[in-house]
């Protein structure tokens, strides 16, 4: 299917408006669930900074003027009774800016100026340019006026408190026609005069095919049937950032709102997603945080520009990932990157088989929810420090690849070895966890064991066709009473801890669908993981792509343009297609909040 060229339209109060490569965005999310009243050049350098504040103006009040704001993948435009202004990216660090009947203010985010905070702005005279220059991301951004007249510049080489910024506005002699156009670039220290690389409409139509072009890469299957599927590779595309900082591949970050880091699990959803269509930028996605993995082998909790996080780390779900990847992958491993997936999965594995097992344990522990990526479920609500069979399930998948890449690579006696270790655990985790009618959790310093109505402790559901059928059964009876309208509750909307927003206490996310359901698929209960899908399929098509999403009502919750719900949109979407299903999801107007 050929994508129409302008792409889906967007709400910027959901979705930043970027460009592939590109660290900063146009957006009003200025800090975590913080909207400003007008658009800003939002940095991910160094973290989250509003750097710019862009103000169309009434051109004869000069009063800010009310605008409607637009946007589809290659134009942003503020529309006013009196003009407009239009915003389209020309390079991954320049944005152009033209405007008709319309002046714009470009104003510093902030007015304070100290020693080591704030913005500082004045004229480049060797550029004949003005340069803000921004302590928090390390960066300038230069202003360059193309067309029309600098109705006014305010702070110019101001200390302390004081507004800095500029107005452009048409030249009545010079534009006739009342216009203006601007250039606003980010960059290091200093770089040639700007000189335009192509008219504006031709740099909107090449952010609008690059677009294009790559939403038919990642998802040419798509129809009527997938609605969604363009904005989700949107979400996608445009929170791409270039190699910089310590992110030492193209990075899909989790956000371009607050959100705005790769976390060591949401990478692996992305790569799924991305694997068909676009096999090195997968490639890339999976292994991000490997090339941080510390002396213990440890994967470090999240990656961004200025910052590795170790005090956490994520569950171990890379080995599952690994076989999913090679499945949907078109171009196959060669013998080289075979071998260094298996030496960083192998000290992956070692890391919980060693650091993170009691002397004498046959099983790992988590040291805080946190590890397992499900912050504040209910498993830890009676300690932290625990043994679940979550994570015991994605060792046992994990140490199964490692035995499958050891047989590749020609190395029998470490493939026995993996193969046996994998046996072991799956032992030890129904022999210790499953009471026959659920699996518990176990604390490492007490030895108490509970259970939960969290979500978390059916995860054990991803060993799919490792599952005895009879423990597999009652899984997936369980996973049903998760089950609403919308997809997987987190915690059962009957519990008296379920929380509405509460983050993993209810709300329905995006890896644990695909992870169940495809433990589901494998372990023969295809008609239970064609609701799951299908449902969460209607969800993100009628809500979009939040980090989460309202179990009873739909509604997005936190970051509203989270990369993995988009990932998981498509990944599931694809699947879907594959196979040629016939089931549809009931309406979610009409649907039961509790239905099966």
């Amino acid at each position: 299917m050929t994508a129409d060229r302008s792409g889906p339209a967007f709400s910027v109060h959901d979705i930043p408006f970027s460009l592939h490569g590109s660290w900063f965005d146009i957006s009003p999310v200025v800090a975590e669930k913080t909207y400003a009243e007008d658009l800003h050049l939002v940095s991910h350098q160094n973290g989250m900074h509003g750097v710019l504040r862009l103000m169309p103006l009434d051109g004869a009040s000069g009063e800010r003027a009310e605008t409607r704001v637009e946007a589809t993948p290659g134009l942003l435009t503020w529309t006013g009774a009196a003009g407009r202004v239009d915003l389209a990216y020309e390079a991954p660090d320049t944005v152009r800016l033209r405007g008709e009947g319309l002046a714009l203010r470009v104003c510093a985010a902030v007015r304070a100026l100290t020693p080591f905070s704030g913005t500082y702005f004045f004229r480049d005279a060797a550029a004949d340019a003005h340069v803000f220059t921004s302590y928090e991301t390390g960066r300038r951004y230069r202003v360059t006026v193309l067309r029309g007249t600098l109705a006014d510049t305010f702070g110019s080489q101001a200390l302390g408190s004081a507004d800095r910024g500029l107005t452009v506005s048409a030249d009545g002699d010079a534009d006739a026609d009342g216009r203006w156009e601007i250039a606003v670039e980010e960059l290091d220290t200093a770089r040639p005069p700007y000189v335009p690389a192509a008219p504006f409409d031709k740099i909107v139509e090449a952010a609008r095919n690059s677009f294009a072009d790559f939403v038919d890469t990642v998802a040419p299957w798509r129809s009527a049937a997938t609605p969604a599927a363009e904005l989700a590779a949107y979400v996608i595309w445009s929170a791409t950032v270039g190699p910089a900082g310590l992110v030492t591949r193209p990075a899909v970050l989790m956000s371009k709102h607050w959100m705005d880091k790769v976390w060591s699990w949401d990478h692996c959803f992305n790569a799924l997603a991305l694997a068909p269509g676009c096999p090195e930028l997968a490639w890339d996605q999976y292994h991000l945080p490997f090339d941080h993995q510390d002396a213990t082998g440890a994967l470090p909790d999240s990656v961004t520009h200025s910052e590795v996080l170790y005090n956490y780390v994520k569950p171990p779900i890379h080995g599952w990932t690994l076989a999913r990847l090679r499945q949907k992958l078109t171009v196959p491993l060669g013998r080289t990157a075979l071998a260094q997936t298996y030496d960083r999965l192998t000290r992956w594995t070692e890391f919980w088989l060693t650091a993170r097992r009691a002397p004498g344990a046959d099983l790992p522990h988590y040291q805080h929810g946190n590890d397992s990526g499900w912050d504040n479920a209910t498993t830890f609500d009676p300690e932290r420090v625990v043994v679940t069979a979550d994570l015991a399930a994605f060792l046992i998948l994990q140490l199964h690849q490692l035995a499958a890449l050891a047989g590749e690579l020609g190395r029998p006696e470490e493939a026995s070895r993996w193969t046996r270790t994998a046996a072991e655990t799956q032992t030890a985790m129904l022999g210790t966890l499953w009471n026959g009618d659920r699996f518990v959790t176990r604390g490492v310093d007490t030895g108490d064991t509970w259970s939960s109505s969290s979500l978390l402790d059916l995860m054990p559901i991803v060993l799919g066709e490792h599952l005895p059928h009879d423990v597999s059964d009652v899984l997936a009876e369980r996973l049903e009473a998760h089950l609403t309208r919308y997809g997987l509750a987190t915690e059962l909307p009957t519990s008296p801890h379920y929380r509405s927003d509460g983050y993993w206490r209810g709300p329905i996310w995006a890896p644990a669908t695909v992870l169940v359901e495809d433990g589901l698929r494998r372990a023969g209960h295809d008609r239970l993981a064609d609701e799951i899908s299908a449902r969460f399929r209607t969800l993100c098509e009628t809500h979009g792509f939040a980090e989460n999403f309202d179990a009873l009502t739909g509604t997005g919750l936190r970051d509203r343009a989270y990369t993995w719900t988009a990932a998981g949109y498509l990944h599931l979407a694809e699947a879907h297609s594959r196979r040629g299903d016939d089931a549809t999801p009931p309406p979610a107007e009409t649907a039961d909040p509790g239905g099966r």
